[in-house]
């Protein structure tokens, strides 16, 4: 929650300092829209977003300047995520980019539509959509501003992203697996094997590919898996249980526990190396 509380103020003071371009622009209602505005982010700084998205609201529809108007409307939405209404505030960023498309901002509307896909991933096993949306707005938000900080967060979620959908895969394949459906079960742990070579899930990936395949009678396929699993992860737990499929009599050795002691010696001895 904290971490979101100093997202929406970086974000807010980052909108804040940009300047200003005047344009012509046709208000609504006769109403100071500079007073609504500075209402409206009076109460954004204290806490207060549902307050502040309705005087931001306002003034957006009363601005006769379009870079205020589009400002009005940025930080209305980042006042409806700061009170968890996504949905709410997913719409408003995909108007604002309709409406405002050229607006100095833009880059930041579309980093909050990737946050807002991410924050809403709960369960992988449960529901895949929030992980796919999250991962297809931080594609394009890494191609298209790839040099920025904004950058650097969304490479670090996407990564985490990468692991989750590899997860999802690991837990259907294991599924088909307790059911002896072969086919869909490789079929996924394929997938993990050509499109999440970077996650932590790789290794058990092809370990269950070397069983199934070994399992079916398809001795070449399972070793050219555990040849892959050897290469390039040969001191892993999951190489050793491959190894240990092709080759009966290897028995896996237990590894045993280093004694308090033992691990206290050592500390000396590597201090006085």
């Amino acid at each position: 929650m904290l971490q979101k509380i100093f997202l929406i103020f970086i974000l807010a003071i980052s909108l804040n300092s940009c300047s200003k371009k005047e344009v012509e622009y046709e208000p609504k209602n006769k109403v100071n829209p500079y007073k609504l505005y500075e209402e409206g982010f009076e109460e954004f700084e204290k806490g207060n977003y549902f307050y502040a998205e309705k005087k931001f609201t306002e003034a957006e529809l009363n601005f006769e300047i379009v870079d205020f108007a589009a400002k009005s409307s940025i930080m209305s939405s980042y006042s409806l995520y700061g009170i968890n209404f996504y949905s709410d505030a997913l719409n408003n960023l995909e108007r604002y980019l309709k409406k405002y498309p050229t607006d100095r901002n833009v880059m930041y509307a579309h980093y909050l539509i990737a946050i807002i896909h991410y924050e809403q991933i709960k369960d992988e096993k449960k529901d895949l959509q929030p992980l796919l949306d999250a991962k297809r707005k931080i594609e394009f938000f890494l191609k298209r501003y790839p040099d920025t900080d904004y950058a650097i967060d969304l490479q670090f979620k996407q990564d985490l992203i990468q692991n989750q959908l590899a997860a999802k895969e690991l837990y259907v394949a294991k599924y088909y697996i307790s059911i002896q459906k072969w086919v869909p079960a490789m079929n996924r742990l394929k997938v993990i094997v050509n499109n999440y070579q970077r996650t932590v899930f790789i290794e058990e990936a092809l370990h269950r590919l070397v069983e199934i395949h070994y399992y079916l009678g398809l001795k070449e396929e399972s070793q050219k898996y555990a040849k892959i699993l050897g290469y390039n992860y040969n001191s892993s737990e999951w190489f050793e249980r491959s190894y240990k499929v092709l080759n009966k009599d290897y028995k896996i050795k237990k590894k045993v526990k280093p004694k308090d002691n033992d691990s206290f010696f050592k500390k000396i001895i590597d201090k006085i190396k």
